[in-house]
């Protein structure tokens, strides 16, 4: 061996070695690209499981669920996710446009997060004032984690599928830096719901 291979190697070995040394300061301060960043809006049944939804509900009856987020964008995030109660013929959320449904909030739960922290709410809703009538049903309020709220909404009866349909849906928003407001976050989960005759 030559002695400038010897000095090459010897460089070389040197650098590496103090590559292996400075890598831990370097990870601080150079941040390699992650992986896919996303957010997650989730719903759980009453037994913390992804079944048993409530279906078939009353009035005066409570049911339960769980909804959860979790974040995943590598950084802070505030959250804010909006209730929303509508019948069959109502709009849901766009998901190829990325636009919310046009329908008011009923109630919201605000959250900040961590990056891979997750936050989870047990929700509890019911229904009051609710009439039949020929083949509409009309629900005049929801209480969910008791907070009495209006809906008003009518229920047509469904011949084929056989019950008073709608359906309480909710839409993950996030607080934008850029605008200084909250923005759709394209992500929105529901449960479908069959308004039944109390016995």
């Amino acid at each position: 061996m030559t002695f400038d291979n010897f000095k090459f190697l010897y460089m070389f070995s040197c650098l590496g070695l103090g590559l292996i040394i400075l890598s831990p300061t370097l990870a601080i301060v150079i941040r390699l690209p992650g992986g896919e960043r996303f957010s997650e809006l989730w719903i759980l049944g009453p037994d913390h499981l992804i079944k048993d939804y409530p279906f078939n509900v009353s009035a005066n009856e409570a049911y339960k669920f769980y909804l959860g987020i979790s974040n995943h964008i590598n950084a802070l995030e505030y959250y804010r996710v909006y209730v929303k109660f509508r019948n069959q013929t109502e709009p849901l959320p766009d998901a190829l446009n990325g636009t919310p449904s046009a329908l008011d909030p009923l109630f919201e739960y605000s959250v900040f997060l961590s990056d891979n922290e997750s936050w989870e709410k047990e929700i509890l809703f019911s229904f009051a004032d609710v009439s039949f009538q020929g083949n509409a049903c009309k629900i005049s309020k929801i209480v969910i984690d008791g907070y009495v709220l209006n809906i008003d909404k009518i229920a047509m009866w469904n011949a084929e599928k056989h019950g008073f349909y709608c359906q309480i849906f909710f839409e993950l928003w996030f607080y934008d830096d850029t605008s200084l407001n909250f923005r759709y976050h394209n992500r929105f989960v529901w449960i479908w719901l069959n308004m039944t005759v109390s016995i």
